[in-house]
């Protein structure tokens, strides 16, 4: 019997070796993954592929006899380019999802699974439904290029659903965090530098900036890879947005005591009020994929935390700073 072919585009990053790792643990599927610059790994089940996704004909090559693609790569980095460097986000991932895309109609792929954001939400008390939004509401100012990419991406999905040759599934999910994050502080985002902080601390002090009350939705990674293997098994339609996300939020300061306390660390938290405070929420309710996907979050932000720190002592052999006596 013929093996389902799946092609993981980004499987050297986060979300992708999350996603490329699990896949590949199924006897039913033939995994494929993509890497542009970065290294292979070790994994059993999986066959390897380097290629530059902005080359129309490398895509094309991938993409033939191919029946699943998970498009999970991108220009990517922390909220400190998308402040100082915005430009970064928008040319690149414009054009390899635009080429992948018009390639998977092509070679008539049965379905396309491509990972949204959800940076055109303003904050909000109550979690956000995909019908929340629409294309004349407002973007935060600060992700005005990658969130209309996003959008734009977004449309074309729909639009290559349209034709009827390519199943499209899109995903808004929330904050993932998890094995295989980023940790270093430059490009990280909150999660992830703050185990890096509280990790590698020899001061005995973690410092959050401002009163840290801004809240965010935060997914365990193993959440979001369950949901994929569900859209790929159970979506019927030939378009859906979907959101993905924990449906709370947990404020900065919160979080920070959380990943202190989950690390067995003896550290203090200092606010720096000198910086500047943005009371936000945002949090994704995801009860459209549960009532389509039968999808439910099953893992609890300190269990993620647990299983997060316990990953990275493994992958750091351990090595953790011993912080001053506060």
């Amino acid at each position: 019997m013929r093996k389902t072919k799946v092609l993981v585009c980004g499987a050297t990053g986060f979300i992708g070796r999350n996603i490329a790792e699990a896949l590949a643990l199924r006897d039913d599927l033939d995994v494929h993954a993509v890497r542009f610059t970065r290294p292979e790994y070790e994994c059993p089940g999986l066959t390897w592929h380097q290629a530059d996704l902005r080359d129309a004909s490398q895509v094309g090559e991938l993409i033939a006899g191919v029946d699943v693609v998970v498009q999970a790569a991108a220009t990517t980095s922390g909220s400190k380019d998308i402040v100082t460097r915005p430009y970064i986000h928008v040319t690149d991932n414009a054009v390899m999802n635009s080429l992948i895309l018009r390639a998977c109609y092509d070679h008539k792929v049965k379905h396309f699974v491509f990972f949204s954001c959800s940076v055109m939400y303003q904050s909000s008390e109550t979690p956000w439904r995909e019908d929340d939004w629409s294309i004349a509401d407002e973007l935060n100012s600060r992700y005005f290029g990658v969130g209309w990419t996003k959008i734009y991406i977004e449309k074309m999905c729909q639009f290559f659903s349209n034709l009827g040759v390519t199943k499209h599934t899109v995903i808004r999910h929330s904050n993932i965090y998890g094995p295989h994050d980023k940790f270093d502080l430059e490009r990280s985002h909150v999660f992830g530098a703050t185990v890096t902080k509280v990790m590698t601390n020899t001061s005995g002090t973690v410092t959050v900036w401002g009163t840290g009350e801004e809240a965010r939705d935060l997914l365990y990674v193993d959440d979001l890879v369950r949901f994929i293997d569900l859209a790929i098994t159970r979506q019927e339609s030939p378009y859906e947005l979907f959101h993905v996300g924990y449906g709370s939020a947990v404020t900065i300061k919160e979080l920070v005591s959380r990943i202190i306390a989950a690390s067995g660390r003896n550290l203090r938290v200092e606010h720096d009020l000198s910086q500047p405070t943005i009371k936000t929420s945002l949090a994704l309710d995801s009860s459209r994929a549960t009532e389509l996907l039968g999808w439910e979050r099953q893992v609890s932000l300190d269990e993620g935390i647990r299983r997060t720190i316990a990953w990275w002592n493994a992958a750091h052999g351990g090595r953790l700073a011993e912080p001053k006596t506060p």
